[in-house]
């Protein structure tokens, strides 16, 4: 069926493939459609299985050419990406390109425009030098880990007399008013529970409910900076009708062994959770340091490489942003998108903002999965176990049962592709030089890469 064909590579990652087909070919393929046709077509004024040739192609002649090129299309399409290394992407539909000038009695020559899997050509990647910051685990960081233990296993009571303070639980009801004092429809909020002090609050009301008690009404005037965080408020002024529907407090427990042994079995004494949070604390800097020294390596990689995208990945990529951020607000699209007017936005402004942290993701991916290749890195039996076990033992189930969840999930090729990924970047941290970078605190370090 194929008489030529020619494959011409474009920019990021794309293909132009050029194809001939024989007039032979294509006359043999609306030969067969048109034998087809004769068996099935129903004409009034002949049997059927007996209408001429000559009126079938006066009826349907339009219609089996059409049938005819795309069929041709398809099958040639198949047969050469069975054979050639450049194949399309599964997200990279081909193109054609320009109109199709299709003819019983002459070959036939298309062209498909498509994206192929991107040919990484590496730079230096052993050996780099790798700036780490320093940090350290201060009394400081363990103390603020045990207040904050401390505050999650706090008791609220009632507070049935009194007034609010500060760190009390309020339950209040709030609405705007507009100049008359009448109530701004659509502004009504009831029964909303926060924290006072802690800000959760739409207009920021924790300083305005200080003093007020149980049953108590006021109206509060609120001024919104134009940097408010809310750019709806930004710029405004508030008028504020406040009820204080609830007022409880927070009992804090002492910070001693008891408070240990509430918190988990594995505690008998204070100083047994003292000794975890340190551990943890200790275990959170090490791999923050870790995903930092990875992620400098694969950017100075990339730098150092020819990483083209296809900018099929990219929409892949973008789409999938999309759906996760979709799931913040409960999947519901329309209302993302009516928000998002409301912003004077739209989806492709999102995307656009975006797409350069799509690319990088997207060149990092690229240059690890070559090196992975390059190096030729193994995952052994044990290795699975061993990683399989790791993972139970945090998830208190057996190895079994991890295995089982892994497998039944279709997801050991992940497993396997994170195994060999760590082995790696072991391997190429393991031969780097680290340069002492600037002093960073515990909460610097969580800061920086959030």
């Amino acid at each position: 069926m194929i008489k030529e064909k020619s494959i011409e590579h474009l920019e990021n990652a794309a293909v132009k493939l050029t194809v001939t087909i024989g007039q032979e070919a294509i006359r043999e393929q609306y030969d067969d459609l048109l034998k087809t046709y004769a068996k099935t077509a129903q004409i009034k004024g002949f049997r059927k299985g007996h209408v001429p040739p000559n009126v079938l192609e006066r009826k349907f002649g339009e219609s089996m050419k059409f049938e005819t090129s795309q069929k041709v299309l398809e099958e040639s399409l198949k047969e050469i990406f069975d054979e050639i290394e450049e194949k399309p992407l599964p997200y990279s539909q081909p193109s054609l390109e320009g109109d199709l000038d299709f003819d019983l009695d002459k070959d036939f020559t298309y062209a498909v425009k498509y994206d192929i899997y991107p040919e990484v050509k590496l730079g230096e990647y052993k050996a780099l030098e790798i700036e780490v910051p320093q940090v350290s685990v201060t009394k400081e960081d363990e103390e603020r880990e045990l207040k904050a233990l401390q505050d999650q296993n706090a008791i609220v009571m009632e507070k049935d007399d009194g007034v609010v303070e500060a760190g009390d639980v309020v339950t209040v009801d709030y609405c705007e008013l507009d100049d008359e004092g009448n109530e701004t429809p659509d502004t009504r909020r009831e029964d909303f529970v926060f924290t006072q002090g802690s800000g959760y609050n739409l207009y920021k009301i924790d300083d305005d409910v200080i003093g007020m008690k149980a049953g108590e009404e006021k109206v509060a005037d609120k001024e919104f900076p134009d940097d408010f965080e809310n750019k709806d408020l930004a710029g405004t002024t508030k008028k504020l009708k406040i009820t204080m529907k609830a007022i409880k407090q927070r009992q804090l427990p002492e910070i001693d062994d008891e408070l240990a042994q509430d918190i988990s079995d594995k505690y008998e004494t204070l100083a047994d959770l003292k000794a975890d949070i340190r551990k943890r604390l200790d275990d959170t800097v090490e791999g923050r340091l870790r995903e930092h020294k990875v992620n400098t390596l694969v950017e100075k990689v990339v730098a150092a490489s020819e990483v083209p995208v296809p900018e099929s990945m990219v929409a892949a990529e973008l789409d999938s942003a999309w759906q996760n951020f979709l799931q913040q607000f409960g999947g519901q699209e329309e209302q993302v998108l009516a928000m998002l007017q409301a912003q004077g936005r739209t989806r492709e402004d999102v995307h656009a903002d975006w797409r350069p942290g799509a690319v990088t993701r997207i060149q990092g991916q690229l240059v690890v999965h070559k090196l992975v290749d390059l190096e030729e890195i193994e995952v052994t039996d044990e290795e699975i176990d061993a990683d399989l076990e790791k993972q139970a033992s945090s998830g208190s189930v057996t190895r079994e049962q991890a295995r089982e969840y892994f497998e039944s999930n279709n997801m050991m090729d992940y497993l396997q592709r994170e195994i060999r990924e760590r082995k790696l970047f072991d391997s190429l941290l393991e031969g780097s030089k680290v340069k002492k970078g600037k002093k960073l605190s515990f909460l610097d370090l969580l800061q920086r890469n959030q």
